[in-house]
C-alpha cells in the first residue's frame, strides 16, 4: 500500500458531508446542557457550534450526522489524527499495566526518553517531563533558567502565547487572556517579533527580521534601554497564535548569537511548531541552531493525551532533588502513547511529508492570496498555515469580522479552522499531519469558497 492509500484509508470516507447545517438539533441540545453548566468561559464550542461523537484521521463527526474536514486537530494537539490504530492499541495496552508512577521509572518511560533522544539534538541531553499542559513546561524552562542564572528577568516578543498558568500568562501578550485579574507575575518584558506584513520598524520589510535582532541586541548592550540582563529569552520557534508568524532563519540565528554572547539562555517554545508540524521535528532545525531549552507538549502525548516536557542542555542540570515536582508528570499512557507516535512519524517520514503537502498547499494558497481583496496575506510552513484577513489588500486595516465569518462558514460547508493573530483577523489551519493531500485540497478550495461569496457579498 503507498502512504497516501494509507493516510485516504485512516480517515471517513466521502468527507464533508453535511446532513443538517450545524449545529443540528442533537448539538443544540448539548450545547445548550454546556452553555447551563460548564463556565462561561468555554470558548471553542462557539466558534464552531457543534457536539462531537467520534474522530478517524483527519476527520470528525458530530452527533447529528455531519462529517467535518479537520483543519485544526485540536489546537495541534492531534498531529498523527483521531483514532490513530497503532497509537491507540499502545495506550490500550498500557492501560492495562499501569497508568500513574510520579517520576519512579517504568520501561515504557524509558522509551519515551529514548525516543525523544532519538529525534532531539544530541546538546539537549536532559529531559524533564512536567504535568499535563504547554503551560506547565514554560514554567520548567523559565524556573530552570532562573535557577541557573540567579536572575529574574525574562525577555519575550510582540505576539506571544506561552500559556495559561502564572510565569506562562505573564509571556503571553493578548489582552484578551491578561485584563481584568490583576497583577501578572513581575520582571517580564516584551519586543517585536519579526511580522513583516505588520512591520513594526517602518524598515524594507526584507530588512525587518534583522532589524528585530538589532533591537534585541540594542537593548542589551545599552545601559539606558530600561532592561536588565535577563535570565532568559523565550520564543515560538513559530509564532501559533500570534497569527502564524514565521520568523527567517538568519533572525534565530542572531538571536541565538546574542543570547550565547551575553551569557542569557535562549528558550524555544516547541509546544505547537514542535514534533513535525513544520517540516522538520522541532521549527528550530529550520535555522540549524540548538537552544538551550526547548517545551513541548501537545502532539507529545501522541493522541491527545496529556504530558509536557523540556529538554535541555546538560551544563543546566543542577537542580537539587525534588526542586521542581508535579503530580501528572508520570502518565504512562501518555507516555506509551507518544514514544508510539513519534516513532511513527520517524517510520513514515511524517516531518518530511508535512514539508511536502505544506509546498503544495501553499501554492493553491497563493493564488488565493492574489485573487482577492480581502486577503491580505497568505503564509505557511509545513501544515502550519494562515490567511490574514483585511478590509482591503492596500488599507491592510485588519478584518476581524471576516476571519469569523471563514471560520463560521467554512464549518458550515464541513471544514475545521481556527482565527489568531494579533487583531483576530487570522483564519488558521493546522491539519493533522496524516490529512489525507485531496482532503487538504478539498478543504482549502472549500475556504476559498467561502473568502468568494464573502468579497462578492453573498455572505453576510
Amino acid at each position: 500500500m503507498n502512504n497516501e492509500k494509507m493516510f485516504e484509508e485512516m480517515s471517513m470516507q466521502g468527507a464533508p458531508k453535511i446532513v443538517t447545517v450545524p449545529p443540528g438539533p442533537k448539538s443544540q441540545a448539548i450545547l445548550k446542557y454546556q452553555a447551563e453548566n460548564e463556565s462561561s468561559a468555554v470558548s471553542y464550542s462557539k466558534g464552531m457550534p457543534m457536539a462531537l461523537a467520534r474522530g478517524k484521521g483527519a476527520t470528525l463527526e458530530d452527533v447529528d450526522g455531519n462529517i467535518y474536514i479537520d483543519m485544526f486537530s485540536g489546537a495541534g494537539v492531534m498531529a498523527l489524527g483521531h483514532a490513530h490504530p497503532e497509537v491507540l492499541k499502545a495506550a490500550h495496552e498500557q492501560i492495562d499495566k499501569v497508568t500513574h508512577t510520579l517520576d519512579i521509572p517504568t520501561e515504557t518511560r524509558v522509551r519515551m526518553v529514548e525516543t525523544l533522544r532519538k529525534v532531539l539534538p544530541k546538546e539537549l541531553s536532559r529531559v524533564f517531563f512536567g504535568g499535563p499542559t504547554g503551560s506547565d513546561a514554560v514554567e520548567q524552562a523559565i524556573k530552570l533558567a532562573k535557577y541557573n542564572t540567579k536572575r529574574n528577568g525574562i525577555i519575550a516578543f510582540e505576539g506571544a502565547y506561552h500559556g495559561m498558568t502564572g510565569v506562562s500568562l505573564a509571556l503571553t501578550t493578548d489582552s484578551g487572556h491578561r485584563d481584568g485579574i490583576g497583577q501578572l507575575v513581575p520582571g517580564i518584558q516584551f519586543i517585536p517579533y519579526p511580522y513583516a506584513y505588520r512591520n513594526p520598524f517602518g524598515c524594507p520589510d526584507d530588512m525587518v527580521d534583522m532589524q528585530a535582532a538589532d533591537y534585541l541586541e540594542r537593548i542589551l548592550e545599552d545601559s539606558h534601554s530600561g532592561f536588565s540582563l535577563p535570565a532568559a529569552v523565550i520564543l515560538e520557534s513559530v509564532q501559533g497564535e500570534g497569527g502564524t508568524i514565521i520568523p527567517s532563519p538568519r533572525f534565530m540565528q542572531r538571536v541565538r548569537e546574542i543570547t550565547k554572547k551575553h551569557g542569557i539562555i535562549m528558550i524555544c517554545d516547541e509546544i505547537q511548531a514542535g514534533l513535525g508540524r513544520t517540516g522538520k521535528m522541532f521549527a528550530f532545525e529550520h535555522a540549524q541552531i540548538v537552544p538551550d531549552i526547548i517545551t513541548m507538549s501537545k502532539a507529545l502525548g501522541g493522541i491527545g493525551f496529556p504530558i509536557s516536557a523540556i529538554a535541555y542542555r546538560e551544563e543546566l542540570d543542577t537542580w537539587p532533588v525534588g526542586k521542581s515536582i508535579g503530580t501528572f508528570r508520570g502518565n504512562m499512557v501518555a507516555f506509551a502513547a507518544g514514544a508510539t507516535a513519534i516513532n511513527w512519524m520517524l517510520e513514515h517520514k511524517i516531518p518530511e511529508r508535512a514539508a511536502e503537502v505544506g509546498k503544495k498547499a501553499m501554492v493553491r494558497m497563493k493564488e488565493i492570496e492574489k485573487k482577492y481583496d480581502i486577503v491580505g496575506e497568505v503564509r505557511g510552513i509545513g501544515l502550519m498555515i494562515a490567511i490574514e484577513m483585511v478590509e482591503d489588500k492596500k488599507s491592510k486595516k485588519p478584518a476581524m469580522a471576516l476571519a469569523k465569518k471563514v471560520r463560521k462558514y467554512a464549518h458550515q460547508r464541513g471544514v475545521m479552522i481556527e482565527v489568531g493573530g494579533h487583531h483576530n483577523n487570522v483564519a488558521r489551519l493546522l491539519p493533522p499531519l496524516v490529512i489525507p493531500e485531496n482532503y487538504l485540497m478539498k478543504g482549502i478550495d472549500i475556504i476559498e469558497g467561502v473568502i468568494a461569496d464573502l468579497q462578492s457579498g453573498k455572505l453576510d
